[in-house]
């Protein structure tokens, strides 16, 4: 699914085209007895994955795992890699003690045998695995999909009877939800031409004209839009915005507090061995160097829930560059595009920057811990980032313009967010409009299903159905 996908995103603009779509409009529950496990990647390390991922559910009791698909309630598939990123020090006294350090991800997507998506989920290793990386991810994944059968909680979304004819679409904006975004069109027979330029042009492309719809990272208001442009904010799903580095010789997961990563960001840190990052990272080899400073130069959503952070967790960074899609940099060297950010960290040594985690893990890319508002410095995952997310719910009545950054609880991850469909309230035929509420109806339903395989969080139901209240509003 992941290197499925990102081998389809060579260029920014896509467009996929099909058959004219049958929304999900509802669901039916519906219960798993019998799983086949299709491949799950390609290599030896995706056939022991699917051996290990095959015998922990084997042995669950809760199903049974039968040789073909078409015996099954629901097939498995999935993605997966794994990596090394160097070595760590077991003994420093010893030469012999060194162990290979490894990184990965396994995607995971139940389907059932309309081929519809009942469940899905991104497993990344444990903050701290006892097992290999191999058996740490089967384990996560096939706990996580045991839990999803036990609790009764999947079901098959339906096809809405007597589909109206839909048209084609235009839209542009955020890079954040972009492999989502692609990946729910496709699904839902959509012909939609994407273009991810970032929010900030997919705004202004709004405000043009030139696309019936577009897609941001932030709300907006009258205050960060165009005064010609009135939209309808939908929330879609929650993201991660991580800290990439590319940092020879350390081993395991550097951890950041809100202060350092102002400071590196501010131009105040500016060596790797400096004491404050010393002082979080007890028993690491920080190099002597400087650090290369990496931001995005184009008016970009990441880069708006990037300084929206600083500026919420710093006063010195909110007095000074402060937030927003495009800043006036302190220090640092920019790239286009998230795609951009990765690559240049990749090829960069000593280098930090900011991407959504999806292409920390595209790219292979070591990316920090974050410590959060309860202390606990937290490796961004799909767990952390669905921790955040309830925080919405709380604030689900409060109208669609929240911030999920920083959010409370001892497992949620701090650089956090909701992306949002800009919709705009004139100028759209009565054909386009009906299309697009459709198209969100399948997102904000069946769509659900879809994020977890990709490290999306899906969103919390009463923010969800909130949503499709408002989807109502657009006919």
């Amino acid at each position: 699914m992941l290197n499925t996908i990102f081998g389809r995103i060579i260029l920014a603009a896509v467009t996929l085209t099909a058959a004219l779509p049958s929304i999900a409009q509802s669901a039916a529950p519906i219960h798993i007895q019998t799983i086949h496990v299709d491949a799950l990647g390609h290599g030896s390390n995706a056939a022991a994955l699917r051996d290990r991922v095959i015998e922990r559910l084997s042995h669950s009791g809760q199903i049974k795992v039968v040789d073909s698909s078409s015996a099954s309630d629901a097939v498995l598939r999935g993605d997966s890699n794994i990596w090394a990123t160097g070595t760590v020090v077991m003994n420093p006294r010893s030469s012999s003690s060194r162990q290979t350090d490894y990184q990965g991800y396994l995607s995971l997507e139940l389907v059932d045998k309309n081929n519809q998506p009942l469940w899905s989920y991104l497993v990344t290793p444990s903050r701290f695995r006892t097992d290999g990386i191999t058996h740490d991810l089967a384990d996560h994944g096939a706990e996580r999909l045991i839990d999803a059968v036990r609790s009764g909680s999947l079901k098959a979304d339906l096809p809405a009877a007597g589909a109206a004819k839909h048209v084609a679409l235009r839209a542009a904006g955020a890079t954040l939800p972009q492999v989502i975004y692609l990946k729910w069109f496709k699904s839902a027979d959509m012909a939609v031409n994407y273009d991810a330029v970032g929010s900030d042009a997919g705004i202004e492309q709004l405000a043009a004209g030139k696309v019936d719809f577009a897609a941001s990272d932030m709300p907006v208001t009258p205050e960060t839009a165009s005064a010609s442009i009135a939209v309808t904010n939908f929330p879609t799903l929650a993201g991660g915005v991580v800290p990439i580095y590319n940092l020879a010789g350390v081993s395991g997961t550097l951890h950041f507090t809100p202060q350092i990563l102002a400071g590196i960001y501010s131009g105040t840190i500016h060596r790797w061995n400096d004491s404050r990052i010393r002082a979080a990272n007890a028993g690491q080899r920080l190099p002597d160097a400087e650090i290369t400073v990496l931001h995005r130069s184009d008016g970009s959503g990441t880069t708006f829930v990037w300084t929206s952070y600083l500026s919420l967790v710093s006063p010195e960074w909110k007095s000074g560059a402060g937030a927003g899609t495009h800043i006036t940099w302190p220090v640092g060297v920019g790239a286009q595009g998230s795609d951009g950010i990765a690559a240049m960290v990749a090829k960069t040594p000593n280098s930090i920057g900011y991407v959504e985690l999806i292409y920390a893990i595209q790219h292979e890319l070591n990316y920090a811990a974050v410590e959060n508002p309860a202390g606990q410095f937290i490796k961004a995952d799909l767990a952390s980032i669905t921790a955040a997310a309830q925080f919405a719910s709380e604030n689900s009545e409060k109208g669609f313009r929240f911030s999920i950054l920083n959010a409370p609880g001892k497992t949620a991850y701090p650089v956090s967010t909701l992306t949002w469909l800009l919709v705009p309230s004139q100028g759209l035929n009565a054909q386009k409009k009906e299309t697009i509420a459709s198209l969100l109806r399948w997102m904000l339903t069946a769509g659900q299903k879809d994020c977890g395989s990709l490290g999306y969080a899906p969103l919390p139901r009463e923010v969800a159905a909130r949503a499709l209240r408002e989807v109502d509003g657009l006919k």
